[in-house]
């Protein structure tokens, strides 16, 4: 369940990604330690006449599990998944649905007045995506998008499979003590 991040979220977060966070809208998945692992993202970023389109709703924010998933992604399983899901029925059904489900999520946080905004910028297709930003439902983009999918929301069957790869879904150190504020 999610949940409403906390002053002390935003900062374990912000010491985790090693940048000030962009438009965290909950917390999705702490660890066993009580820290963030997964935030959920606003798609749309408002600063002043500007803006920005995230592209992901959920953000995989743990340093281990995003050390761990980087090194499966460096061995080439991006490639490897893609190659899958056109063979495999089962997979391929199971990804497309969970396309599905992250792009309606994704468009049930925006406002109908920023619905509208993106409409007259020209900008709505750019919100109109699947996982990672994805206009493909049959391309895999970043192993780290697919787990925290998973981790937040289940029912992603590449994200499931990354996450039974790993060695375990969270630090063994408490490496995130080193965030908390005294």
């Amino acid at each position: 369940m999610d949940r409403p991040p906390t002053t002390r979220d935003l900062a374990v977060v912000r010491w985790q990604l090693g940048r000030y966070p962009k438009g965290v809208a909950a917390i999705a998945r702490d660890c066993p330690h009580g820290y963030p692992q997964v935030t959920v993202n606003k798609p749309l970023i408002r600063h002043g006449s500007g803006f920005e389109v995230f592209p992901t709703l959920f953000w995989l924010t743990c340093p281990y599990l995003v050390r761990e998933v980087g090194k499966l992604e460096a061995r080439g399983l991006v490639k490897g998944f893609e190659a899958r899901i056109p063979r495999e029925p089962a997979l391929r059904e199971a990804y497309l649905q969970a396309h599905e489900r992250y792009r309606r999520e994704r468009l049930s946080l925006l406002a109908p007045e920023e619905e509208r905004f993106l409409r007259e910028v020209g900008a709505w297709d750019a919100v109109e995506t699947g996982i990672a930003g994805l206009r493909n439902p049959l391309r895999v983009k970043c192993l780290h998008a697919q787990l925290a999918h998973y981790l937040a929301r289940g029912g992603n069957p590449v994200g499931e499979e990354v996450a039974r790869m790993l060695p375990t879904l969270h630090c063994p150190d408490r490496l995130c003590d080193r965030a908390s504020p005294t």
